[in-house]
């Protein structure tokens, strides 16, 4: 039997993403039909949360009414509300950098090891998302709200007139043909839309060509309990509740631990290493990545792939059109550039956020096209800039030290981002990594590109030295400081010494930090502290 059927909105990928657009479009009243190619639930990459994508979830279902999802928003509620939903602990960024062959004990100096908390807490902690309990529950959300939902159905064909699109396809060897005012993709890089229009890929300048291997494992150990016996250091957190990147020349590797028993873990290299490695082997090449990294290996001793390897021929992507009059790509499916540093979930909410507020604000208004566009180059815009960055960082992978100066860049942008949000100064942080920002935005990628041409020691602390001084209007985490040896803990004391960098008040940020549940000691010292606190100056003007 023919499947048919006539609505405002139509979505493409019942992943998070475009379930979290269905429940925003039905809330605002559009008619929304929901298409996916699989079944849930379904293995899915892209698992690591950040507080700024929690910050945007949160809003998003505050704006929208949807108290369903706020639990989702930090490890805490998550354990009370949702228990049977899997996801792991992220305390921060945990990396470690090898030299492929070297020895296992060198990975642990303080020199070569970098650990960025990202909360004081586990309660108020970012998370790991589980995606196939965590997307499967974002759907089941949507069809209670109302959404009509077919699986298990794959399109090859769209086709635009004046008053809609008509999207065509099969569903269980039934044909589909499906009509709607507006489609949204959610299916990913090289999506729907990209291949049924024919858009051309462009490339992410800055940016190597890179692959991917990943799979989820069981039985995999903590590679923190493998610390120097008799090291008097204790870290910010424990370094395996976080995301752990072991970094090499070249590429590197992420591990994520759920609650479940199962640990998502993968490689990203350049194409001159995954090449040298035979990454479309799968799992040999696993294993020989592990014999050159002896820590690792150790970690993984144990362990045992419960899903056949993926391997991804091609990671970055950027298609050459986001949006148009009647359609527009979720930043996933516009472009992707690399699982380092967690920054899709951000970049997706950032682009359901703005896709939320045209269909609240403009549908079928004439402003309608025109904020579309606006869209589409804000999501072109954002993906270059992480591009940028991404890309500097492999560049540096050789130079731990420029390494960790790079990616300063990122955690300056971030943390002033979340600052910001927390203490609604939305006009602060309007795009991620800052880059509409007048000072910071310019700065990242005119640093990201000296630190991909930085050759000599000399040149590697000069760039090293400039990202210190760029950063410093919008350091609010301490980073840098040379006394913390690479390890940087979620102290409040920096974020009240840093109040007027976000026209706040010592007082302000005090009153934000005990409302979002930055509990303990330091806080209390910062209460008696904050009252001596010297004037920081402001952010320079443009």
């Amino acid at each position: 039997m023919q499947v048919t059927g006539t609505y405002d909105i139509a979505i493409v990928g019942s992943g998070f993403g475009g379930s979290l657009v269905a429940m925003i479009a039905r809330r605002i009243g559009r008619s929304v039909v929901l298409i996916e190619k699989g079944v849930h639930p379904r293995f899915a990459i892209g698992e690591s949360s950040t507080p700024l994508s929690n910050l945007l979830l949160d809003e998003l279902a505050s704006r929208y009414d949807l108290p369903h999802l706020r639990p989702f928003t930090a490890w805490g509620s998550w354990q009370r509300s949702y228990p049977h939903v899997g996801c792991g602990l992220k305390r921060g960024f945990s990396f470690y950098h090898h030299s492929l062959g070297g020895p296992a004990e060198q990975v642990f100096e303080r020199n070569r090891q970098l650990l960025v908390a990202a909360s004081p807490n586990d309660a108020i902690s970012d998370t790991h998302w589980y995606r196939a309990d965590f997307d499967r529950f974002f759907l089941r959300e949507a069809v209670e709200m109302g959404v009509e939902y077919f699986d298990q159905t794959a399109l090859s064909r769209m086709t635009e007139s004046q008053d809609c699109i008509t999207i065509e396809g099969n569903r269980l060897s039934e044909p589909v043909r499906l009509q709607c005012r507006f489609l949204v993709d959610a299916t990913g890089p090289r999506g729907f839309i990209h291949r049924a229009l024919r858009l051309r890929e462009n490339a992410l300048p800055g940016f190597p060509e890179t692959q991917g291997l990943y799979s989820h494992f069981s039985g995999v150990k903590e590679f923190g309990a493998r610390q120097p016996a008799g090291s008097m250091d204790v870290p910010p957190y424990p370094v395996d509740d976080a995301a752990l990147h072991h970094i090499f020349d070249g590429g590197w590797i992420w591990i994520l631990r759920f609650n479940n028993g199962l640990t998502s873990a993968g490689a990203a290299a350049t194409d001159a290493v995954a090449e040298k490695l035979r990454f479309e082997e799968g799992g040999p090449v696993w294993d020989r990545l592990l014999e050159l990294l002896p820590s690792v290996r150790e970690q993984f001793s144990a362990a045992n792939a419960e899903l056949p390897f993926v391997h991804a021929r091609r990671l970055s992507f950027l298609t050459e059109c986001a949006a148009e009059r009647r359609w527009a790509m979720l930043p996933s499916a516009a472009a992707f550039v690399d699982p380092l540093l967690s920054t899709g979930f951000p970049l997706t909410l950032f682009g359901v956020s703005r896709l939320g507020e045209i269909i609240a604000n403009h549908w079928e208004s004439p402003a309608f096209s025109d904020q579309l566009h606006n869209y589409a180059a804000q999501t072109r815009k954002e993906a270059i800039a992480t591009a940028q960055l991404v890309g500097a960082l492999y560049a540096t992978m050789r130079d731990f030290r420029l390494f960790a100066s790079v990616s300063f860049l990122y955690f300056a942008a971030a943390s002033f981002a979340e600052t910001a949000r927390r203490l609604r100064k939305y006009h602060l942080a309007s795009s991620f990594l800052l880059c509409d920002d007048p000072v910071f935005g310019p700065a990242c990628a005119r640093l990201c590109d000296q630190a991909r041409r930085a050759r000599t020691g000399a040149e590697c602390a000069k760039v090293s030295a400039a990202i210190l001084r760029a950063i410093e209007p919008f350091n609010v985490a301490g980073l840098g400081d040379v006394e913390r040896r690479n390890w940087f803990p979620a102290d409040p004391a920096d974020l009240i010494r840093a109040a007027a960098k976000v026209d706040a008040t010592p007082e302000s940020i005090l009153g934000m930090l005990e409302q979002h549940g930055f509990r303990g000691d330091a806080a209390v010292t910062s209460r008696r502290e904050s009252a001596a606190l010297t004037q920081i100056p402001r952010r320079p003007e443009a």
